[in-house]
């Protein structure tokens, strides 16, 4: 009995100039309590770079995955069975999706520091989302990974 196994696994993680943004921000709430003193100052440094580390790290927390019959984007979780044949999306199409093209319908897993993506419509007529827009670095693997569908997965 062969198990399931993850055939794509990504994480969006933000950018390293987004940590440095982070940094950028501590020093700048430093310099705005300057005038209190050091101790606020460097309360200020360090609460300020905390506060926006975590926004960074949580921002880039999001993942990307096909497991067990499912494409799991962020917090969504999509039987392979509801959703049609992926579309990669290179840079130029990616942004027209994002942006002219969108349906406010449909479920985008985006990240703007991320230039490509996959489009894969849902094929389910009892929901109402038209397509699922999903960022990601390597759009080739992601496809084939939606398109391998494991044999036990409609059993599941």
């Amino acid at each position: 009995m062969q198990q399931a196994t993850e055939t794509y696994d990504e994480r969006l993680t933000a950018p390293r100039s987004w940590w440095v943004i982070a940094v950028a921000v501590g020093i700048s709430c430093a310099l705005m309590l300057l005038p209190l003193g050091t101790l606020p100052m460097l309360g200020g440094l360090i609460g300020g770079t905390a506060l926006a580390s975590v926004m960074v790290s949580s921002y880039g927390s999001a993942r990307v995955r096909v497991v067990a019959g499912s494409l799991v984007a962020g917090r969504a979780r999509i039987p392979l069975t509801a959703l049609g044949t992926p579309e990669v999306l290179d840079r130029d199409e990616a942004l027209a999706w994002r942006t002219h093209k969108s349906d406010p319908r449909a479920f985008m897993l985006l990240r703007s520091y991320v230039p490509q993506a996959v489009r894969i419509p849902v094929t389910d007529p009892e929901d109402p989302t038209p397509y699922v827009y999903v960022s990601t670095r390597a759009p080739e693997r992601l496809a084939a990974a939606l398109t391998r569908q494991p044999p036990d997965a409609l059993g599941s």
